[in-house]
């Protein structure tokens, strides 16, 4: 575990603690049979802040802990064990987790490419799922996902935290209210600087590495650092880029707030325009959806060192982003007012047609994300859809997946409600749907 993932622990176990403190709660009070049994699919990035918001939680067990990579499981055990007193148990193929009858649910932070099968898998084995976002690889994984989660009567949650967070919440119903007007256009941005992954050469699979598990369901290679940790979200062989990787956050709560289906046709343009290195991916993209009265629109740089996130030290502060430059900001331009609405605990200001700011809302990171989780619990327990249900987090990662095709493809596309592909688009269609091996196969019958 690095010092930003230590740091991030701490700092839950230390809130938790806090929290749990105050209400009279001890940590890891209550019976096991109160519990929750939970196992995490995926140690790195999400993973990292994900093991300690559950294992924080008095009514959980994080009980298993499974990774192709071994080289993480003494420090993210241990570190769990020193706060819980109790050591997770590690494996490197997750199903050996869903062979436990008490198991409860999986949380998954693998690869995009691994969502679609761990989360089938697991409603198989009668486990709910919080699936980070995006949803799902492609068009037809996340359609599969839905069929397992309704045919398995499983609770299944996407990651997308800004479903559970209150100012968003309340963004919904502002934006629909008399006041704001009727909405005709919103511009979704997803712009900040990121790194150069620079060229690889291929080399050994490095030790405690089942390279072969990690690869799944995407194409058996040779091992490559860039095909590795991290910078497989720039490949298409295990995701698309950062419109699916962070833009879909953006995408999830515009996709909520203008309350549509899906659109009816999409253009898309961009490039690598920046970058000379192995990414796959353009560094720039512009996406058009076309809604019934209503355009959409995306917009993406990665390499503009004055468009930023929301930083981290002021997600929790009565604080709004410097709007201009706010890189994940959501532009919504009703017929009355206009709003800006920043992801991520970035709150919200809406200006009235004098441009007077008329109306401020606040956000926070942490809450949204605690109660995010919370919700997923929660829903284990009362067996309801929980806020980021499966099929809400599939229509938003569509969005996404089509601004992909249409970049890939060059050209404007329709798109069939009835299947969710494309109207007469042979080489679109070609990318709604993967080749898989044996073992790593999404099945057609969930």
């Amino acid at each position: 575990m690095n010092s930003l993932d230590r740091r991030a622990f701490l700092k839950h176990a230390v809130l938790t603690s806090t929290v749990a403190a105050a209400a009279g709660i001890s940590i890891n009070a209550g019976g096991a049979n109160e519990r929750v049994v939970l196992g995490l699919m995926g140690l790195r990035g999400r993973g990292s802040f994900l093991a300690p918001l559950a294992a924080t939680r008095d009514d959980v067990e994080l009980r298993y802990l499974a990774d192709p990579d071994t080289n993480f499981f003494e420090q993210r055990a241990g570190d769990i064990e020193k706060h819980t007193g109790k050591r997770p148990v590690c494996m490197q193929d997750f199903r050996e987790m869903l062979d436990d009858p008490e198991l409860d649910g999986i949380l998954m932070a693998t690869p995009d490419h691994w969502h679609a099968l761990g989360t089938i898998w697991a409603c198989q084995a009668g486990k709910d799922v919080y699936v980070e976002k995006p949803a799902s690889h492609n068009i037809w994984e996340g359609q599969q996902m839905v069929k397992a989660a309704r045919k398995y009567d499983r609770v299944v949650q996407m990651g997308t935290q800004n479903r559970s967070a209150e100012y968003c919440q309340k963004a919904y119903e502002y934006v629909h209210s008399k006041d704001f007007g009727d909405i005709h256009f919103v511009r979704v941005m997803n712009s900040k600087q990121h790194g150069n992954i620079g060229k690889k050469e291929n080399t050994d699979v490095p030790p405690g590495v089942n390279y072969d598990i990690w690869l799944g369901p995407a194409p058996m290679r040779p091992f490559n650092e860039n095909h590795f940790h991290y910078a497989w979200h720039w490949l298409w062989a295990y995701s698309g880029g950062d419109i699916i990787n962070d833009g879909i956050h953006q995408i999830d709560i515009a996709h909520w707030l203008i309350d549509q289906p899906l659109p009816k046709a999409v253009c898309a343009a961009g490039g690598k325009h920046f970058f000379d290195d192995d990414q796959e991916a353009p560094d720039t993209h512009t996406v058009n959806w076309e809604f019934d009265r209503l355009t959409m629109v995306f917009e993406q740089t990665l390499w503009a060192p004055y468009m930023k996130k929301t930083p981290m030290e002021v997600r929790d502060l009565d604080l709004l982003p410097n709007w201009p430059f706010s890189g994940t900001r959501i532009e919504v331009y009703g017929t009355e007012q206009f709003m800006f609405l920043g992801r991520h605990g970035g709150g919200w200001e809406v200006f009235d047609k004098d441009g007077n700011s008329v109306r401020v809302e606040h956000g926070y990171f942490e809450r949204s994300n605690k109660d995010h989780l919370g919700n997923f619990i929660d829903c284990i327990r009362s067996r309801e859809k929980p806020r980021a249900d499966i099929e809400l987090g599939h229509r938003s990662t569509l969005l996404s997946h089509y601004g992909n095709i249409a970049y890939r493809t060059g050209r404007k596309l329709s798109i069939d409600p009835a299947t969710e592909g494309f109207i007469n688009d042979d080489e679109a269609n070609g990318y709604v749907k993967r080749q898989y091996r044996e073992p790593w196969v999404v099945p057609e019958e969930v």
